[in-house]
């Protein structure tokens, strides 16, 4: 930790060395229930109606132009009137498929201003889960940044028949709304935007499931509003400074990035956009945020990229000592003698020497860093904590609104995802999975009571993950019950449906999906010893063993198109990028299936570790 104090957790302890089975953190904001999220707005531009809210990317030099907070209330107005005109209705869903930009940021609050309800996609999705999406939540008007993406949606309409238009951003959809709108009264923009409280809908956000099929999570005004305004008053350093601003480039479909776009309204900070990560350094260094909100995987390829930088030789031992001297620096400020003379005269000097170039590639002005999705890993929270970057990791979940527990500026432990967030309380389940309530859990799955009464009991929620509470109340994940994967990269991928899909090939016997926080999705596929010789005749290939087909060029190849067809289903942050195939197929007899003939999945992870880490021994960097 950071600098010892008393958190703000309490909670049962058996003893004072044991671990805890709850904890919980006082809300620290009183919230009146009438709230929601076009009032926080109106309330940011009551209190500062000329002060910068968002800066947005224009012109050919790629300048910050700021947009107050009136000036952009005033634009959502506009558009909310053009979704009026257009005949959206209070309660209507609005689907949003966009990369980050400053016109998803619009539309939402414009969505929330005419009283419907926004249904974010990721601009990545196949066919198959728009159209599920679309049509699971009864979306009447589509929002798209591309033609192609149009095309995407137009291509599932008999399916959709409640869909209306489809508006492309690229094509000049929000001027459209805009001007579509002039006939509509400001009283009646008023009226909408007062209808929503507490309770009432404010999203339908959709993860995936264990079976592939995407479920919405309904989260409400009231679970955006008691997160965020907890959030200001509890990470207020971070968040709420009058110099804090951050800029977005995780997708704004994630609740992660959507919780902060929400946050940035009564914090005061200033929120800037990046749809295209290829020029994400560039833009972080003209944007100078002072808090950056990410996943594990952009932290690796920074220190990756920075590390190839420096070459080799003299550079790169340099590189390598200083890395090391703040991993040792960070570890001995949780020592209750801190870093020694001779440490803190190394630390500064790496300081002079490289540190500083590292934090100038982040903006330069960067204090904390937000990451989540994914665990982070001690090495890498060690070695930007030492290098002057305090990364606060947290945990959460779509159903909690996103953050339920993260760690604080005023206490961290690195390795742990921190103490509930104020508001929230967490406790550890007989057969260790973590369960959370608190106002920012969701109210449950759209039109699924079923799988909403298995995960929601007496208002806590069985998250499907594993872990323990220290004596201090701080969460270390340990793994999870069921077996959902998390990239590196947070992306939630249910391995069952590619699984089922690439098993269909006749030269496939079984398939186990990896990745669980790796950097893309892997599979180890065995071969039908059965079908093999058949499949060899039909394609005028000679005859050989499996083993020999396991290495064999036409055999890989055509597991590759296999691959690719399987891979149609999702996104392509969920697709196999690389398959390792095994020599030996998964048998009752071997012990690797069950009598029902399933996969013993964690059995294969452990015996099959050295397969597994081949997958990903050259993509270290990539």
């Amino acid at each position: 930790m950071d600098h010892p104090s008393n958190p703000a957790v309490a909670g049962p302890s058996t003893d004072s060395g044991s671990l805890r089975r709850e904890a919980s953190t006082p809300g620290l904001v009183e919230v009146d229930p009438a709230l929601s999220i076009p009032a926080m707005l109106a309330a940011r531009v009551a209190r500062a109606p000329e002060g910068t809210l968002i800066e947005r990317k224009t012109g050919l030099g790629g300048s910050w132009t700021p947009v107050s907070a009136r000036a952009f209330a005033a634009e959502v107005a506009s558009v909310a009137k053009g979704l009026v005109s257009r005949g959206i209705a209070a309660g209507d869903r609005v689907a949003l498929m966009s990369r980050t930009r400053y016109e998803w940021t619009v539309l939402d609050f414009a969505i929330w201003q005419a009283g419907a309800v926004p249904v974010p996609v990721y601009e990545t999705s196949s066919a198959d889960q728009v159209q599920w999406i679309l049509s699971d939540s009864d979306v009447r008007l589509a929002i798209v940044e591309t033609a192609a993406h149009a095309s995407l949606v137009a291509s599932s309409r008999t399916a959709l028949p409640r869909l209306g238009a489809i508006l492309v951003i690229d094509e000049g959809a929000v001027t459209d709304l805009a001007a579509a709108g002039t006939t509509v009264d400001d009283a009646e923009i008023a009226r909408r935007a007062g209808l929503a409280g507490w309770d009432d809908l404010a999203t339908i956000i959709y993860t995936s499931g264990t079976t592939g099929r995407p479920k919405g999570v309904e989260l409400t005004h009231g679970n955006f509003c008691a997160l965020t305004l907890n959030g200001v008053h509890g990470l207020g350093a971070v968040c709420a400074q009058p110099h804090s601003r951050t800029l977005l480039f995780m997708p704004l479909a994630h609740v992660f990035a959507r919780f902060i776009e929400v946050l940035c309204i009564p914090s005061g900070a200033v929120l800037g956009h990046t749809p295209d990560t290829r020029n994400l350094l560039a833009d972080l260094g003209s944007f100078h945020p002072t808090f950056i909100l990410s996943v594990p995987r952009v932290f690796e390829k920074v220190y990756n990229s920075s590390e190839q930088k420096a070459g080799h030789g003299v550079r790169l031992r340099l590189f390598r000592w200083a890395a090391k001297v703040s991993i040792t620096y960070s570890r001995a400020l949780e020592s209750p003698s801190g870093p020694g003379a001779m440490l803190g005269v190394q630390h500064t000097l790496a300081g002079m020497l490289v540190y500083g170039k590292l934090r100038e590639a982040l903006g330069g002005r960067a204090e904390y860093a937000v990451s989540g999705g994914a665990p982070l890993g001690e090495r890498l929270g060690h070695f930007y904590r030492g290098i002057g970057l305090r990364v606060l990791e947290g945990y959460g979940l779509t159903e909690t609104t996103s953050a339920t527990t993260v760690n604080m500026p005023e206490m961290t432990k690195i390795g742990t995802v921190g103490p509930p967030f104020p508001g929230a309380s967490v406790r550890i389940a007989d057969d260790g999975e973590i369960e959370v309530s608190g106002p920012h859990v969701f109210r449950g799955y759209h039109g699924n009571p079923e799988a909403t009464a298995e995960v929601l009991t007496d208002g806590w929620f069985r998250t499907g993950d594993i872990g323990t509470l220290d004596p201090d109340g701080y969460l270390r994940i340990t793994g999870r019950k069921k077996e959902l994967i998390v990239t590196a990269g947070g992306k939630n991928v249910a391995p069952a449906l590619l699984e089922d899909r690439l098993r269909g090939h006749p030269l496939v016997s079984q398939v186990v999906v990896v990745g669980d926080q790796r950097p893309f999705i892997g599979a180890l596929v065995t071969l039908d010893a059965e079908m093999l010789p058949g499949w060899l005749a039909n394609h005028g290939m000679p005859a050989m063993t499996v083993e020999a087909a396991a290495g064999d060029r036409s055999v890989l190849a055509a597991l590759d198109r296999a691959v690719a067809r399987a891979n149609e289903a999702v996104s392509r942050a969920e697709s196999i990028r690389k398959v390792r195939v095994l020599t030996a197929d998964f048998s009752e007899e071997n012990g690797y299936l069950t009598p029902s003939l399933k996969v013993k999945r964690a059995l294969v992870l452990r015996d099959f570790a050295a397969e597994i880490e081949q997958l990903y021994v050259d993509d270290r960097t990539a």
